[in-house]
């Protein structure tokens, strides 16, 4: 795997600039693999493993933008909702197909114990496997570290503790309490209420481009981990710096 040293130095960086004074991280597809599911759905449903992992959470960020948009939020529901809605979105699609026009207890009867147990999984989703090192190293430097996710305090504090993150991060901030998701601006705001700090001063780190991009929109010094070789979006703005893995994170503060 590469080392931070492969980071790539986008054009937006600036030379001489200050190092952060602190780093807040998205959480799911960043320091937890969104992907990691599909074993079990492959388990569970042969053949679809892999592509239901990528319709679930495609949907799942597209409900988020759905809620947060329409009516002025007046459908918001909690990343937990979302998160099982989109789950059943994509079984219909990729795996019952046509009997999707089963009315919903019907189709819960049939797959509620796959819906439980997929659900289920989603708290214990695997983080990538430098992760712990960097935060414990990061946390050795004396450098504030938190998440910012879109994800309820439930879910991330299970998440958290799944992967033995217990005792590293100062901050765990979810978008609940505002029932705003990101790419919101008040959601991106929730980071500098937290730590007191202005948006340059703190480095927020996505795997996610859209969300890297929305966060540099808003100000902060960002890092776009970009594990699968992917192009950053298309709309004039990069981040301040691209890496190839969470090591990259390191690159900032030496």
């Amino acid at each position: 795997m590469p080392s931070s040293s492969s980071s790539i130095l986008a054009k937006s960086t600036v030379p001489g600039r200050k190092p952060p004074r602190a780093v807040l991280f998205d959480a799911y597809g960043t320091l937890f693999d969104v992907y990691s599911v599909a074993q079990l759905a492959e388990e569970l449903f042969p053949g679809h493993g892999q592509a239901l992992s990528v319709l679930w959470r495609d949907k799942q960020i597209e409900y988020t933008r759905l809620v947060t948009t329409s009516n002025h939020g007046a459908h918001y529901q909690p990343f937990s909702v979302l998160t099982r809605a989109a789950l059943i979105y994509a079984i219909k699609k990729l795996v019952v197909g046509p009997g999707a026009t089963l009315p919903q207890d019907d189709f819960l009867l049939d797959h509620e114990p796959a819906i439980e147990m997929l659900l289920a999984q989603y708290q214990h989703l695997d983080a990538f496997p430098e992760n712990l090192a960097v935060l414990q190293q990061l946390k050795r430097q004396g450098i504030p570290i938190g998440i910012l996710s879109n994800g309820d305090a439930a879910m991330l504090q299970a998440a958290v503790h799944s992967a033995g993150f217990d005792g590293l991060l100062d901050h765990i901030i979810s978008v609940d309490p505002i029932r705003k998701f990101k790419t919101h601006p008040d959601a991106y705001a929730l980071g500098e209420q937290v730590t007191g700090l202005a948006a340059r001063d703190i480095l927020f780190v996505s795997c996610n481009a859209w969300d890297a991009l929305g966060a540099t929109w808003y100000g902060y010094t960002t890092l776009w981990v970009n594990r699968y070789q992917l192009p950053f979006e298309e709309l004039g703005t990069q981040a301040t710096r691209t890496g190839a893995d969470l090591r990259a994170v390191l690159d900032f503060f030496s």
